[in-house]
């Protein structure tokens, strides 16, 4: 039987050649140890790999204004660059544990293990888990990752027979067919889905949205203005931004959805299917959604037709009546399948707004990435007070008796969204030439409209913009101004007056803690003369 070169040779110290080799099996093991759960989670649900599960704890505890700085630097991309560092971040400890094998064989292994219980443990803590069976992916991943550095540094260890030099070929060949194998594991993972999303993806597909009890008005002729540059009255459901914790979207299957409506001052416990909410009156409204997120003149609102049923019929029914009427609720918690919690103020939903629990968009069932089956939309509230997706629960509480996921993250409990416009072109640093150029944008205060925007060039005058056709008070509201524009360098800045008659302010503020406000300006140099 061979010894190990340690045993033969306890002043033995590995070459540089051995050095980097380890580093590189650490490295090929963690990579096997990941595509093996990606495999297995393929058939759990991929939320239980071992990425999502540690990138979703991340993301719980990352400080708010960390968040904030991700989200503008790298907008919708966030979570990509999140699970790439995560992913980076792994790797270098795999080149450490690779090392470590080499001078400790089973320590090395059992490194690599421990991060496959790390992310078993993070998979069955994460708020939408409800079975152990999501530990089963880091689990496997970790052993086989655990097993395949054992095998690789016992080849850099024990010399060849009738040598004193390390298998290196073997290691290579053995390192390769692991990488290959993995590759092809994970391939197969991605191409094959889960059951439960093949499951939702046939629903989604089977479903037949009803034709609406109460329809939208049709949009104005004149609410989309001929301004080539200006962003459409309708934002299509890929366009639409999508701001949220979640990185991988739930894929929930509409036959086994189910809403559960209880709390305070509900008669009794209420659980509705999809089928009974589609069989209700249905209403069908245009309304503009706004992220808290979104900063001055940044592209987190869009506007779309939305097609639900009425929310405050349903808590009427169950028995819920606001504070303004002597209810003993101020506050709706709504939860996700993916454990987030929205509170929105029960009297914002009750006081006539087109409230709705929503399961259509644009003419089309809610697209996965925003919400379906069914998602909040509420008016006039930024979405993290409002417009909860992939909703499981409503639950009928105080603000006192309970913070919803954003609050103790440094966020206003509650958060009526602020009157803003933005200059949509010329675009920031843009060269129009002179002449008349058209400036153009969008203003929005849902719920209570845009009654005026006006246009500043350099530190001139107040000029009133043309607004397009109004739809509703709760959709934005396009607006252009025919400058006659001069060459050189120029700083155009609007702002809106709101249904109201109240003016947004001039100094800008955060989005944190309840919305960002202030002008917005762009800076154009004017060509020619």
């Amino acid at each position: 039987m061979d010894t190990t070169r340690a045993e033969r040779d306890p002043a033995y110290a590995p070459t540089r050649t051995d050095r980097l080799l380890a580093a590189l099996g650490g490295l090929v093991s963690a990579y096997v140890s990941l595509a093996v759960a990606e495999l297995v989670a393929s058939r759990v649900r991929p939320e239980a790999g071992p990425v999502p599960a540690v990138g979703g704890a991340v993301v719980d505890r990352t400080p708010a204004g960390l968040k904030e700085w991700a989200i503008r630097a790298f907008g919708e991309n966030d979570k990509a660059v999140l699970q790439l560092g995560i992913l980076l971040l792994l790797g270098v400890l795999a080149l450490g544990v690779g090392l470590l094998a080499l001078r400790h064989r089973r320590l090395g292994s059992a490194a690599v293990g421990a991060f496959g219980l790390l992310g078993a443990l993070a998979a069955v803590t994460r708020p939408g888990s409800d079975s152990a069976v999501d530990a089963v992916p880091s689990l496997v991943g970790g052993l086989a990752g655990a097993l395949l550095l054992y095998a690789l540094t016992g080849r850099l260890r024990t010399p060849r027979p009738g040598t004193d030099r390390a298998d290196r070929r073997g290691f290579l060949i053995v390192a390769a067919s692991a990488g290959i194998a993995a590759t092809g594991a994970a391939a197969l993972g991605r191409a094959v889905g889960t059951p439960v999303s093949e499951h939702a993806a046939a629903s989604r597909a089977a479903l037949r949205l009803p034709r609406p009890t109460s329809p939208a008005l049709a949009v104005p002729a004149g609410a989309q203005l001929p301004v080539p540059g200006i962003g459409p009255f309708v934002t299509p459901n890929r366009d639409f931004y999508r701001v949220d914790t979640a990185l991988v979207v739930p894929r929930v299957d509409a036959d086994r959805w189910r809403l559960r409506l209880h709390g305070s001052g509900v008669r009794a416990e209420r659980t509705y299917t999809l089928r009974e909410l589609m069989s209700r009156p249905t209403v069908e409204r245009d309304i503009t959604l706004a992220c808290v997120s979104n900063e001055v003149g940044g592209p987190y609102v869009g506007n779309a037709r939305w097609l639900g049923v009425s929310l405050a019929d349903l808590l009427r029914e169950a028995g819920v009546r606001p504070p303004s009427q002597g209810g003993p609720a101020d506050q709706l918690v709504a939860r996700s399948v993916d454990g987030m919690t929205i509170g929105t103020p029960v009297e914002d939903v009750m006081d006539g707004r087109d409230a709705l629990l929503a399961f259509g968009m644009n003419g089309e069932p809610l697209p996965f990435a925003h919400g379906f089956p069914v998602r909040m939309v509420v008016p006039g509230l930024y979405g993290y007070v409002s417009a909860c997706k992939w909703i499981e629960s409503v639950e009928l509480t105080t603000f006192d008796a309970y913070d919803a996921y954003w609050v103790p993250r440094g966020w206003a409990a509650q958060a009526p969204i602020k009157t803003q416009s933005r200059i949509d072109t010329p675009r920031p640093f843009g060269r129009p030439a002179a002449g008349t150029v058209m400036v153009a944008g969008v203003a929005w205060a849902q719920h209570r409209g845009i009654r005026r925007v006006e246009v500043r060039v350099d530190d001139g005058l107040w000029q009133d913009a043309r607004l397009a056709a109004q739809d509703s008070s709760d959709t934005w509201r396009q607006w252009v101004y025919p400058w006659t524009a001069t060459p050189g360098r120029h700083t155009l800045t609007v702002r809106a007056t709101d249904g109201t008659g109240t003016t947004q302010p001039e100094r800008r503020t955060d989005t944190m803690p309840d919305g960002a406000q202030g002008w917005h300006s762009v800076v154009v140099t004017v060509e020619g003369g």
